[in-house]
């Protein structure tokens, strides 16, 4: 039998959704900012260090647009996301993608810097 696989600490998981936060896209686009690229190879490491651990790339908008507008971007941006994880060698069995739109901000969609935290992209353990 192989080795057994440590365990994905709390410490592990906030370190996954600090770098997925700083994943940047075009304004109403799913295209991944080249300057993402970089912090999305570190999300592969720290994918590939738990070999047997699946993952759900989830997929967050502010609520300025159309409510639709909002699920569909939130989708493609997850698909994005999920997409570049295995172009970078993480096993696509091990993901998938979900696209939550306005569905769960984190903080009011009323302000800007509220809005601006809701654009997110979140990166959790499928336990």
């Amino acid at each position: 039998m192989g080795c057994p696989e440590v365990e994905i600490t709390e410490e592990v998981q906030k370190a996954l959704n600090d770098f997925a936060k700083v994943i940047l896209f075009n304004h109403g686009k799913s295209e991944i900012k080249e300057e993402s690229h970089e912090v999305l190879n570190e999300i592969v490491k720290i994918l590939n260090a738990y070999p047997s651990a699946k993952f759900s790339i989830e997929g967050h908008t502010d609520s300025i647009g159309s409510y639709a507008f909002n699920q569909k971007l939130s989708e493609e941006r997850a698909q994005s996301v999920l997409d570049f994880l295995v172009e970078n060698g993480v096993d696509a069995s091990r993901l998938k993608a979900v696209g939550y739109g306005e569905r769960r901000p984190i903080a009011t969609n009323m302000y800007k810097p509220g809005r601006a935290q809701n654009r997110r992209v979140e990166i959790n353990l499928v336990k």
